[in-house]
């Protein structure tokens, strides 16, 4: 049974990552063939890489062509902090930061019994893989497996996300934020354009009827989407909102466009994450900001471009 196991577990990582160099290097040679059919498939439109107008064709240019050096520092769930610390200093880093409590690159080593619960333990150079660990109760010989099989798995490479190619794998332990009730807390995404705030998106219960409210820059509601079977609901715009806005300009200061996403937990601000490739440039923008209003904004940069 165990060399069953192991057997379909080494071909899992063999399939996994001959599936995402093969998908690379076809669109790679073909002038981006596949991405282009998947693009008209899922947005209903050409995709132009010579002259990009739309957001969702800026994210998929910006996956091509822009090589800003801080890319793959802000994608690495680890290396971000680093980042934080220097743009915002020691003090304020260390009040926004989730605390850590582990990291390595060997799984084996995790002292599961010991961490403070509950926990996430994710990779970092993945985008959403995670385990939730909110009591004694798990299998640690999972997790280790998991943790492995995360090491050992390419993530977006296929995509052309090329900001995930250089991280150095590792698996991130960090406390597991909840709010007063217990739930994952309100995740506040905030679209920058050359360090100014466009919109916020405010995503309620993430983990279940998911509900989603737009708002711009004054928190005046843009659209909402509500869970079927939510209650009508309404957010209170942060006592401390234009901190958080402050704090979203000064880490996208280095980036003609970047998602900064905070958590607000009773008035005390929580970082998220810097997304750079939101749904790898397949947004289906349905209310609020069209795809091109949104793509107006952003105006690429030509300092990081890769040659064509």
């Amino acid at each position: 049974m165990k060399a069953k196991i192991n057997n379909t577990y080494y071909l899992y990582i063999i399939s996994a990552n001959l599936r995402a160099y093969s998908l690379y290097f076809l669109n790679r040679i073909s002038n981006y063939r596949i991405e282009k059919i998947k693009f008209y498939k899922v947005l209903g439109y050409k995709l132009n890489l010579e002259k990009p107008e739309s957001f969702n064709e800026k994210i998929i240019w910006k996956k091509i062509y822009d090589r800003n050096p801080l890319l793959p520092v802000t994608s690495d769930k680890y290396a971000v902090r680093s980042y934080i610390k220097n743009v915002l200093g020691e003090e304020t880093a260390k009040e926004i930061l989730i605390p850590l409590l582990y990291v390595t690159n060997k799984p084996e080593t995790i002292p599961l019994e010991k961490l403070p619960v509950p926990f996430i333990i994710k990779p970092n150079h993945y985008s959403g893989r995670y385990i939730m660990v909110r009591n004694g109760d798990y299998d640690k010989k999972e997790i280790i497996r998991t943790c492995r099989k995360w090491l050992k798995t390419p993530f977006g490479l296929e995509k052309l996300e090329w900001a995930y190619q250089p991280i150095q794998r590792k698996i991130v332990i960090e406390k597991l934020l909840q709010d007063e009730e217990g739930n994952i807390p309100a995740d506040f995404k905030f679209d920058m354009f050359h360090s100014k705030c466009v919109r916020i998106r405010v995503v309620l219960n993430r983990m279940n009827n998911q509900s989603n409210f737009i708002y711009d820059r004054e928190w005046n509601l843009l659209s909402k989407t509500e869970a079927d079977f939510s209650p009508k609901l309404k957010i209170e715009k942060p006592k401390n909102y234009e901190m958080m806005i402050e704090l979203a300009e000064k880490l996208s200061a280095p980036f003609d466009h970047v998602r900064v996403d905070l958590y607000n937990i009773s008035g005390k601000i929580f970082f998220g994450e810097l997304t750079h490739y939101s749904k790898s440039g397949f947004i289906k923008l349905k209310s609020g900001l069209s795809d091109y209003e949104l793509g107006r904004y952003w105006n690429i940069k030509p300092e990081y471009w890769k040659s064509k």
